[in-house]
């Protein structure tokens, strides 16, 4: 589930790529006060992922940009949906905007038997903890996590985004349904690494990192109903971590029932 919001600028500005910490705070002060405030300072995966404001280039004054919102909550969604209607102003960093719209979309990755393929919006995080460093044979002399990069090879790269999303599983879903690493199969059928890159990310007020990112194109066929969970999953919560910030975002680009 996700809520599409679309933006007007209030004045001319340029895009503003350090914008993560600004939008996940005003998604969390769309929360305040309601049921779900509490997760703000969890030691857990949040609820929700979002885009980028996009198209992501500069802005002249009354351009429309769009940006959405994902969480496998649906009541979480109608908040921050009704705060963005009341409060229409919407600052994003240095990019004032106005919200002229919200709406509710439900992409699926279909019935059992679909295939599609699912890119990647915004650069996903992978860090590889350095207890498996010498599991992938990474020779790095180092207690902090690695972040992913293609010398790594793919093999680190799939299994933390499998047990990354394990651990969403257990969060967001029935306890009775089977998780990604409980069934046969593999969540896509191809992977295509699309660009590596490092950007700073501001984590807190006054603290910032340099983070490896990457994009991708996945390939997929619903397996069944299990297989079609796990991956509508990642429509809602994002790939890999640091959700919240808006990393991992994904979408439908092709699909064929």
């Amino acid at each position: 589930m996700r809520i599409l919001t679309r933006l007007r600028a209030r004045h001319d500005a340029a895009y503003d790529n350090a914008y993560h910490h600004k939008l996940r705070g005003r998604i969390w002060n769309a929360l305040e006060s309601s049921p779900y405030d509490d997760l703000h300072d969890a030691e857990r995966p949040a609820p929700f992922v979002s885009s980028n404001p996009f198209p992501p280039r500069d802005m002249e004054r009354g351009d429309e940009r769009s940006l959405l919102i994902a969480s496998p909550n649906e009541e979480l969604l109608a908040y921050i949906a009704e705060d963005l209607t009341r409060r229409r102003e919407l600052n994003i960093g240095e990019m004032p905007f106005r919200v002229t719209d919200v709406s509710p979309l439900s992409p699926d990755v279909g019935e059992p038997g679909t295939t599609g393929t699912l890119e990647t919006g915004t650069g996903v995080v992978v860090r590889i903890p350095p207890w498996r460093f010498d599991d992938y044979g990474i020779n790095v002399d180092s207690d902090e996590a690695e972040f992913w990069r293609p010398e790594h090879t793919l093999d680190p790269f799939l299994t933390q985004v499998e047990n990354n999303l394990d651990k969403k599983h257990s969060l967001f879903c029935a306890d009775h349904l089977p998780g990604p690493s409980d069934v046969a199969g593999n969540l896509f059928d191809g992977y295509e690494l699309l660009k590596t890159f490092a950007i700073p990310v501001t984590i807190t007020s006054g603290r910032q990192e340099t983070w490896v990112l990457s994009k991708w194109r996945f390939d997929y066929t619903v397996r069944d109903s299990d297989h079609r969970r796990h991956l509508n999953l990642l429509l809602d919560v994002g790939v890999g971590e640091a959700n919240s910030l808006g990393f991992g975002f994904v979408n439908i680009t092709s699909y064929d029932g």
